[in-house]
């Protein structure tokens, strides 16, 4: 399937309701009021065949959480134009921002800007930007089709200039479109810090040494009480002097230190080991 050419003519997809993220955690239904959201695309045969380790989405997701930007899903798919259409569409319409990690470099197989134009019923178009910043960095060579092929953008997209790379981060609507090779994509993604808007949250960890199980109905209250409040509750692994680590966390900082309190004062006698 050819690459370069026009988008395939547009496709409907409809959004999905966003469920509640548990992954280790709990929060009450709701509390992403409020808070920027973030849906994370990695993209490419590589990563689901196993060739290459994927690195990018690890990395983003600590770099939202210090921006205080909530990531809601990450989804691993492979290089099929319709796919990435789908999958951008829905995740355009769920979060303020959507980040794809691969596929926009020169070969037959980078179709990310393909699937994005899909997406948004937008044709490919030759960018004239993009185009001189590569003429500039070819130093007025004759730039190749393959190469030209990475100046083929979605109509209207936005570039988003990266120190010391001549290849800008491209914006379409709220989805930010990254290349895959990870310096790459982390010196992008420096120059687009500044642009996000996130909550920070506030974190607090409370050591004990019973049982997960002998305080969970007391998480269960506890999430029930403060409805803006994250919980964590993780057994330990292996050999260590508490039993079971629980987290809490909100962007409110005083919320966090009154439910600390609650839950100290629901734990079982001389259970509690630390705060943190």
């Amino acid at each position: 399937m050819s690459s370069s050419g026009p988008a395939s003519p547009t496709r409907s997809f409809p959004a999905n309701g966003t469920a509640a993220s548990i992954g280790g955690g709990t929060r009450a239904q709701g509390s992403d009021s409020g808070r920027s959201t973030a849906g994370i695309l990695i993209i490419g045969n590589e990563i689901l065949s196993a060739k290459v380790k994927d690195e990018n989405a690890p990395y983003l997701l600590q770099a939202l959480r210090e921006l205080g930007v909530a990531v809601r899903r990450v989804h691993v798919i492979p290089d099929v134009i319709e796919e990435i259409a789908g999958e951008v569409r829905r995740f355009s319409n769920d979060y303020r921002y959507v980040f794809t990690s691969g596929g926009v470099g020169p070969t037959h197989d980078d179709v990310t800007m393909d699937g994005v134009a899909l997406a948004f019923g937008r044709p490919l178009v030759l960018h004239s930007e993009m185009e001189q910043l590569l003429r500039s960095a070819l130093r007025d060579v004759e730039p190749n089709a393959s190469q030209l092929k990475m100046c083929m953008l979605p109509e209207g997209a936005e570039l988003i200039r990266t120190h010391e790379l001549w290849f800008p981060l491209v914006k379409v609507v709220n989805v930010f479109v990254f290349p895959g090779i990870p310096r790459l994509l982390r010196a992008k993604f420096d120059s687009l810090r500044d642009q996000l808007q996130g909550d920070p949250l506030h974190l607090r960890r409370v050591f004990v040494t019973c049982m997960e199980s002998d305080i969970a109905q007391s998480l269960h209250e506890l999430l029930a009480e403060f409805a803006a409040l994250e919980i964590g509750s993780y057994p330990a692994t292996e050999r260590s002097e508490h039993r079971t680590l629980v987290t809490l966390e909100a962007s409110d900082e005083s919320l966090v230190a009154r439910a600390v309190d609650v839950l100290i004062s629901k734990l079982p006698q001389d259970t509690l080991l630390r705060v943190e």
